[in-house]
């Protein structure tokens, strides 16, 4: 599949995945696609660092990615799949080989040299014809992929679609959004970053501020996709409270915590992650108010 065939755009959503004590709940993550679809989301992607996929199981991938399909109405659906191995990221695609495209980390801990995420990424995007999405999040993985390996792989391999740039680095996403090929994604991993990077000509975000509020996010991302930059400047202000509220703690400790108080699932999460503390929860009442008030 060419990199015509699926260009991700707009609004994407790093879905929370819901737990009920210590099972997934279902029932409330099939709500909140629902909710997602109806509030104007162009995309979804579950099973990523939001989604708390590195204590899931596999069958309990495999059916959350199925509630996402069957609740999508035909939005499209891209599922976390990277691992620091290739053949760990393989077995998630095989896993997962239903969605519509993978997206797919740096690996992490390992601390790779460029060319051996060249190789790596290389291989991945080899072994499926479906689109892949490269993610650069150092602060997570502690490794970060150079504009010039990104817009290598970009030129070289027909579906690697997109990046979803998390690094914080500007002038890194400057230089691929120079350089990239037609038909090439920038999606900013940052909700504090994506007017800035839009502005620039980045083409939306993953977003995890989303989760809480889809509907302003889709309309703060889609007036900065259609050029209205006083009206998307006048919605950030009102969610910039949020933006910083979502990562006092590490994400998706603030998430949860956020759609717990607005009634959407319960605040649990599986350890080694914790409840928010109290004055995060404070934090994010009076960023939802804001947020609220903006609407």
């Amino acid at each position: 599949m060419g990199k015509d065939n699926l260009f991700l755009h707009g609004c994407g959503t790093a879905m929370v995945t819901p737990f009920k004590g210590e099972e997934v709940d279902y029932e409330a993550f099939a709500a909140t696609v629902d909710w997602q679809v109806e509030t104007g989301v162009d995309f979804l992607v579950p099973l990523g660092t939001t989604g708390e996929t590195p204590t899931l199981t596999e069958s309990e991938k495999l059916q959350i990615l199925e509630v996402t399909l069957h609740h999508a109405k035909g939005r499209p659906v891209m599922a976390g799949v990277g691992s620091n191995s290739v053949r760990g990221t393989l077995e998630n695609i095989r896993l997962l080989q239903d969605a519509d495209a993978f997206l797919v980390v740096v690996p992490f801990y390992n601390k790779p040299p460029q060319r051996g995420m060249y190789e790596y990424f290389k291989a991945i995007a080899k072994a499926t014809p479906k689109p892949i999405v490269l993610y650069n999040v150092p602060g997570r993985t502690g490794s970060n992929i150079e504009p010039q390996t990104v817009l290598t792989l970009a030129r070289e391999v027909p579906n690697i679609i997109g990046i979803k740039e998390a690094s914080g680095k500007m002038e890194q996403s400057l230089k691929i959004l120079e350089g990239r090929p037609e038909g090439f994604s920038l999606l900013s991993g940052n909700d504090e970053d994506t007017l800035a990077l839009m502005k620039a000509g980045a083409d939306g975000v993953i977003s995890v501020a989303s989760n809480v509020y889809p509907s302003a996010m889709a309309d703060f991302v889609h007036a900065a996709e259609q050029g209205r930059w006083d009206a998307a400047s006048r919605m950030e202000e009102s969610l910039k409270p949020l933006f910083k509220a979502l990562f006092v703690e590490p994400n998706p400790i603030p998430a949860k915590a956020a759609m717990a108080q607005l009634g959407l699932m319960e605040n649990s999460l599986r350890l080694p992650l914790v409840k928010a503390s109290p004055e995060t929860e404070e934090t994010i009442r009076e960023a939802i108010r804001i947020v609220q008030l903006g609407e």
